[in-house]
């Protein structure tokens, strides 16, 4: 059994550092700061969680697995209010989405400046 839980907690690793590795490879790839942000708020969300998970589980002391399931849970609430807020920012301060975005749903509500 306890080999079993060991290739459990190594598979969530590999997983969480794949989701990571996801995330850091769209900052760098992605054309403009939209699609990088959903890279890093997303991915990185997920592989961090998984990866905090991994400790949850690896741990077995009821203090650790608290405090990684509270991370996951900070993480999950944070995120995307952050990414949401970081995008309506950098739209308000002129940074418009890049030729291939084909919507701009925020073109209407942002009045031009004058």
């Amino acid at each position: 059994m306890i080999a079993i839980v060991e290739i459990v907690i190594g598979l969530m690793l590999v997983v969480g550092a794949l989701f990571a590795l996801a995330a850091s490879i769209g900052l760098l790839r992605l054309k403009d700061v939209y699609m990088r942000m959903h890279a890093a708020s997303k991915a990185g969300t997920l592989g961090s969680g998984v990866m905090l998970l991994a400790l949850a589980v690896h741990a077995g002391d009821l203090s650790i697995v608290t405090r990684a399931l509270a991370g996951v849970v900070f993480f999950l609430l944070t995120a995307p209010i952050s990414a949401h807020l970081l995008a309506k920012a950098a739209y308000a301060a002129g940074y418009r989405p890049c030729a291939d975005t084909k919507v701009d749903a925020l073109a209407e509500t942002v009045r031009p400046k004058s």
